[in-house]
């Protein structure tokens, strides 16, 4: 057991301009390397499961009875049709990993006193953005909003956290968006309805044979 995993439950909506659909999924980490996500509804994708382990994402097809490796040319395509990629899945080991940071300024946002971090990749490192900007609350160090830029320096997506809340033993921000600034009316919508702190889960746990069992 460690202090850094954690299981919770959670509700997808992915909001396009003409029609919206919602997922929900059950979600084990143990951050910042590995996480297994299964999917509980709708009826369709029930079963489907997403294994991350470090920088690496397998996916398990129940309908094809296949477990697929992601390779490096598809960590930009769409997670289970919204507007996460594959890499964003991975993106919490890379940032540890992969950027430096820098304190660049301390600002209000959403009602936080943050502080405004710029995070630029190492030069070994083969990651998808030229600049991450997160904005990190002073008083609990939750991270308030991250905006990624490609390397012409523009704005592609912005992460927005809100609704804090105390869930388990800590305060957290339940609702999360993600909004993509190249398609106006979509976003994808990740809420939070409960979790577990210091969950009893080792590296073991993220196999992929253990894919085909989870529930």
């Amino acid at each position: 057991m460690r202090s850094n995993s954690s299981y919770s439950e959670l509700k997808m909506t992915i909001v396009k301009p003409n029609w919206s659909r919602t997922m929900g999924m059950k979600v084990w980490a143990l951050e910042p390397d590995y996480a297994m996500i299964y999917i509980t509804e709708p009826a369709r994708d029930k079963g489907t499961v997403t294994l991350k382990r470090k920088n690496e994402v397998w996916n398990w097809l129940p309908s094809a009875q296949r477990v697929i490796k992601i390779p490096p040319s598809m960590m930009l395509q769409s997670w289970m049709g919204s507007d996460f990629t594959n890499d964003d899945l991975v993106r919490q080991s890379s940032v540890v990993n992969d950027y430096h940071h820098n304190l660049i300024g301390e600002e209000k946002l959403n009602g936080y006193d943050c502080y405004k971090i710029e995070m630029i990749p190492k030069p070994e490192a083969g990651v998808v953005w030229w600049k991450i900007i997160t904005w990190i609350s002073k008083n609990k160090y939750l991270q308030i909003q991250a905006d990624h830029y490609d390397e012409d320096n523009v704005l592609i997506k912005s992460f927005i956290g809100s609704k804090e809340k105390k869930m388990g033993s800590r305060n957290i921000l339940t609702h999360w968006e993600m909004i993509p600034v190249d398609k106006p009316g979509n976003k994808t919508i990740m809420e939070y309805e409960s979790i577990q702190f210091n969950y009893k889960v080792d590296e073991n746990f993220f196999s992929e044979q253990n894919m085909k069992r989870v529930r």
